[in-house]
């Protein structure tokens, strides 16, 4: 959904913008060819995606590259036209088997995006008790057979690869759920990395301060890739876009305060162009949201 994201963002050309999620350059490309005058702050976690990023674009001088997590995009920048998060793990994160977020590919148990982060994830399965396991793969992963696996896991240690540990999640589930489409260890290897990376927390915090930053008139837009992520997002623009009164009681229509933020569309889903060229875009949903006031 790269250009649906970067029309919807309606770059100025002498506008300030973030990307806040760098990724392989894909958006930050696309913005800085609408730039002009303007400039882009670029914001990723991963070390290895800023440099080749800035290979892709060192033809522009109107871009910075920030090496921090987008929850602390207040700390690097001020009075934004525009925002946009692409979020999830990029393609190239998922092929390096190396970095060990698939299930597909024989790999180290990492699932960092800040591969100079502490927490990794051999640690969450291999020393969390399993009351934790069991919660944030509920909470994380919505996954209704937390319990089995949770306890499979532990009786498994050390579980030292993505294929050894998705070998014993197979192993905790009943047959009726093997035969059903899809990986069965998706939602688990999901809640272990939403557990590594922090993800629900860095956005809800993006969420609850990136008013702050936005210039009137200004836009955020949020590409998701599941429902937990899509959850928060779609809740808070609710709520930012919805008229308040603080008296609870009726008002005249001319006393009630207007919301601050109006909803650029209630979420948009892939082509199935897109999906037929990139299967990862299926679940992907893209919400923006315009400042009014302020």
């Amino acid at each position: 959904m790269l250009h649906e994201a970067v029309d919807l963002l309606d770059v100025k050309e002498d506008g300030i913008y973030v990307d806040g999620t760098l990724g392989r350059g894909g958006h930050a490309a696309e913005i800085l060819k609408k730039l002009k005058k303007g400039k882009l702050y670029c914001f990723d976690l991963d070390s290895q995606a800023i440099a080749e990023s800035k290979e892709l674009l060192k033809g522009y001088d109107n871009v910075a590259f920030i090496h921090d997590n987008f929850a602390n995009m207040n700390s690097h920048v001020d009075h934004v036209d525009g925002i946009l998060l692409d979020l999830g793990v990029s393609s190239p994160q998922f092929d390096q088997s190396e970095r060990g977020f698939s299930y597909r590919y024989d790999g180290p148990l990492d699932m960092r995006m800040d591969r100079d982060d502490g927490l990794t994830a051999y640690e969450v399965v291999n020393s969390y008790p399993k009351q934790e396991l069991i919660r944030i793969f509920r909470e994380y992963g919505e996954e209704r057979n937390a319990v089995r696996i949770a306890e499979k896991i532990v009786e498994s240690r050390p579980v030292e690869t993505t294929l050894q540990l998705a070998d014993v999640i197979k192993s905790a589930l009943p047959a009726k759920v093997l035969s059903r489409k899809g990986h069965p260890a998706k939602q688990v290897f999901q809640a272990i990395r939403i557990e590594v990376n922090r993800e629900l927390e860095s956005l809800k915090t993006f969420l609850d301060s990136f008013d702050q930053i936005l210039n009137k008139d200004g836009r955020v837009v949020i590409i998701t890739f599941h429902s937990l992520e899509d959850r928060l997002v779609k809740y808070r623009f609710k709520e930012l876009s919805t008229a308040q009164d603080d008296l609870k009681v009726a008002l005249r229509p001319e006393e009630v305060k207007k919301a601050d933020y109006v909803l650029l569309n209630h979420g948009k889903k892939p082509s199935q162009q897109e999906i037929e060229n990139n299967h990862r875009a299926s679940s992907a949903i893209l919400r923006g949201i315009k400042k009014t006031n302020g």
